[in-house]
């Protein structure tokens, strides 16, 4: 067997235990499609009331996600997500970190308008974006992800699960199920919602293999996911490489702000992308130069762009980790 499929198979088993624990503590199981409804009504009933979100232009609704790891005090709810309404319809821009995250943005759609929520759009595979999923399966809507989505979905899915329920708590993640998307992107998908159109752009490996831009016409807002990081340090799940020609190319679109995924609700385009380039560009510089003198991955992850560190939020929690996997990447060029 190979190995990456022994690792799925013993993140399953260890998610299934924690289900399985969940389940007797809290009576509700949190399998896709077992026990739904109760574990739903049993969200319902227990999550805060709507989502606080800021309008940042007509039509176009933010919710600030909380700069921070996972905890039980932000029920992983760090993301920047949101909503944009158009004439006939809603799309949904990522749906939060749990099944409660999502059904407070879903509250705070309702207080906006009665249209159906007809897209969610997942800009990419991390839980924190994810996992408000389930919260619009009954609204009918359509999921849109990246071609490689289901494939990281089916890939990472438990343990990201298991990853929450440790680090949020099992109560906070009551109900949360991993959903797959309805339509892949492979190039870009152009969405109507009466009277606004969209445009969902897919991406080559960058922040992460599954990577996707919604660009709002009418209001000239791109919602860039994480491919865009501010204040928060950028985390790397992908290519370096791939993630540095990526921000050049955005910085170059038409768009005049976005909503990233990290960081204030909405910033100024392209000048808010220059600190994350800028940091990228050094990581490579810092790695390439101790490749070649022969230093190893450890030392160099250690003490790789130190001039960095006082300008990024959870430097401490992050710098590293890009550093080896951004090593791995770079000693093959």
């Amino acid at each position: 067997m190979k190995p990456e499929k022994v690792f799925l198979q013993i993140s399953n088993q260890r998610a299934m235990t924690m289900l399985l624990m969940v389940w007797l503590q809290t009576g509700a199981l949190l399998l896709p499609g077992v026990g739904l409804a109760h574990a739903s009504d049993t969200a319902e009933d227990n999550c805060a009331e709507a989502s606080q979100v800021t309008r940042i232009a007509p039509g176009v609704f933010v919710r600030h996600g909380t700069i921070a790891l996972p905890s039980p005090a932000n029920g992983g709810a760090i993301a920047n997500i949101g909503f944009i309404i158009g004439d006939q319809s809603v799309a949904v821009i990522d749906t939060g970190g749990s099944l409660c995250d999502g059904l407070a943005l879903r509250r705070a759609i309702r207080q906006q308008t009665d249209l159906p929520v007809k897209y969610v759009v997942n800009t990419h595979v991390h839980p924190d974006h994810v996992f408000g999923n389930a919260a619009f399966a009954e609204d009918g809507a359509i999921f849109i992800g990246h071609s490689n989505l289901p494939r990281a979905l089916a890939e990472r899915g438990s343990y990201y699960l298991e990853s929450y329920i440790r680090q949020v708590g099992a109560a906070k993640m009551e109900g949360t199920r991993i959903i797959s998307p309805d339509k892949r992107v492979q190039d870009r998908l152009l969405i109507d919602l009466g009277g606004r159109e969209l445009e969902v752009r897919a991406y080559p490996s960058a922040h992460t293999d599954n990577d996707l831009t919604v660009f709002d016409k009418k209001s000239g807002i791109l919602w860039t996911g994480d491919l865009v990081f501010l204040n928060h340090i950028p985390v790397l799940d992908g290519r370096l490489t791939g993630w540095l020609a990526v921000t050049s190319e955005l910085m170059k679109h038409e768009a005049r702000r976005i909503v990233p995924g990290h960081g204030p609700i909405v910033a100024p385009w392209p000048e808010a992308g220059k600190n994350q380039h800028r940091y990228l560009a050094r990581l490579a510089k810092d790695l390439r130069k101790a490749i070649a003198a022969g230093t190893g991955i450890r030392q160099t992850a250690d003490n790789a762009v130190e001039s960095e560190k006082g300008k990024w939020r959870l430097f401490d929690s992050y710098n590293r980790r890009n550093a080896t996997t951004a090593y791995a990447e770079l000693e093959w060029e």
